[in-house]
């Protein structure tokens, strides 16, 4: 401790005081390192964090989307109303999270080999009641859609998402969510250059004049939907599990029947996508 000297006077002793008190905390602080950043070289092996684009419904209308959607529980990157508004003559969409941030939308989920989904991945949801009743649906609009298009080409293209990675709650996570539904555009959004789809014609060349809804091999959609990105056994069984996988892809890819039976027109399907997007 430093000590004042009796004979000094008051403003020297304060003074001396002052300087001793700076010394000591100069001293006690920690060092701060400064480094320099070399950027010359870069690895080849590399891609953006955000590795996904996540659709979902919202089961509720858009003013308790907002609610449950800025709350302590739930979030999401995005929400596009039902009957968007338009501000200077452009529809507009609600962004609650920044893209660089996580969002908590995917919860317990699994894609192509990735878990937990949330941490790489953008979240959007669409202002849908989802069912409606007797086994209705409610449909997405037209507006709805167009603005969808726009969001989700501009997400895509920014991060570079390939197609089989554009993907609904529904196929990530099959064992408990159902969302976006089979109503959800996907073929529409397919066209406008957005998400993954199969060539008709291909998936006529493996159905091979059989008819649509025979029944097909279970191990051998299971091993095809496996290799697409979904999380499911390969053990041949159609059990609980396994059919709310069929039926997750079946309302991506062939929504007239989504009822998870292993068929000819699913493995078809699946076949065509496997030979579009994963040929080598």
């Amino acid at each position: 401790m430093y000590k004042i000297d009796c004979s000094m006077s008051l403003n020297r002793a304060l003074a001396a005081l002052i300087s001793a008190c700076f010394l000591t905390a100069c001293t006690t602080q920690h060092d701060r390192t400064t480094y320099i950043a070399d950027t010359r070289y870069r690895a080849q092996n590399a891609d953006s964090r955000t590795r996904f684009l996540v659709m979902h419904y919202t089961e509720i209308d858009e003013a308790r989307s907002i609610e449950v959607l800025t709350g302590d529980s739930v979030s999401v990157h995005y929400i596009v109303p039902d009957v968007p508004r338009i501000e200077k003559g452009e529809p507009v969409v609600y962004q609650l999270v920044p893209e660089d941030k996580r969002a908590w939308h995917a919860g317990i989920s699994s894609w192509q080999g990735a878990t937990e989904l949330n941490a790489s991945s953008i979240g959007i949801e669409n202002v849908n009641l989802g069912p409606i009743g007797d086994g209705k649906w409610q449909p997405y609009p037209p507006a709805q859609i167009d603005v969808l298009i726009k969001l989700s080409r501009d997400i895509v293209t920014r991060y570079a998402i390939p197609p089989t990675r554009v993907v609904g709650h529904s196929d990530i996570a099959p064992q408990r969510k159902i969302d976006p539904g089979p109503l959800f555009p996907w073929r529409a959004l397919y066209d406008a250059g957005v998400g993954a789809w199969p060539d008709d014609a291909n998936v006529a060349a493996h159905l091979a004049g059989r008819d649509r809804q025979a029944p097909s091999d279970v191990r051998a959609l299971q091993e095809k939907l496996k290799r697409y990105g979904y999380d499911v056994a390969t053990d041949g069984v159609l059990d609980v599990k396994t059919r709310r996988v069929f039926s997750a892809f079946q309302m991506h890819f062939r929504p007239s029947d989504y009822a998870g039976n292993a068929d000819a027109e699913s493995d078809a399907i699946a076949q065509a996508l496997l030979d579009k997007y994963f040929a080598n």
